[in-house]
């Protein structure tokens, strides 16, 4: 099959429950940009938000809401934030202990779109994705460019197909 035809298939699957997951030590819900964003968005496309936390860049919390997401309906983890190389950056770090299998291409491909964008500051960008008991995990970086960035052009474009795929 092609990939089209796989696309075209995973429509079957119909809307996607998506997780938002914001990691700062500063954001609270209503100064948390991207993760309107994010929710805007989703809103804007056939998929819908499943939950929604904010929690502080210490490696428990990340790891507990992600665990708290992966018992609810939610298919994929959009996290955005600490993906920096700060000492306090710690999702990716977290992120990459839990997953049974990554997805390099997410990255790579984060980080070429980006660099037509931001030029060779986009190699500071440790964006992630891979996949942990059954469910898709995203870490973006936690500028609203960035996440405008991965989620137009690479997460809601191909998350029906991903879902596709881990379900065959």
């Amino acid at each position: 099959m092609s990939t089209a035809e796989h696309r075209a298939e995973a429509r079957a699957y119909g809307s996607i429950a998506l997780a938002v997951l914001t990691v700062s030590d500063t954001r609270t819900r209503e100064t948390d940009k991207s993760g309107q964003l994010i929710h805007a968005l989703v809103a804007d496309s056939e998929h819908h938000i499943a939950g929604y936390e904010i929690v502080r860049d210490e490696p428990h919390q990340i790891q507990a809401a992600i665990e708290a997401f992966c018992d609810s309906p939610a298919q994929a983890i959009l996290t955005h934030g600490g993906t920096g190389i700060t000492t306090r950056d710690q999702t990716c770090d977290v992120v990459a202990t839990l997953l049974e299998k990554e997805l390099p291409g997410f990255g790579e491909l984060f980080r070429m779109l980006s660099y037509a964008e931001v030029g060779a500051a986009a190699l500071l960008s440790r964006a992630l994705a891979g996949i942990y008991r059954d469910r898709f995990i995203f870490c973006m970086p936690g500028s609203s460019n960035a996440v405008r960035l991965a989620m137009t052009q690479l997460i809601l474009p191909e998350v029906q197909h991903l879902v596709r795929e881990l379900n065959r």
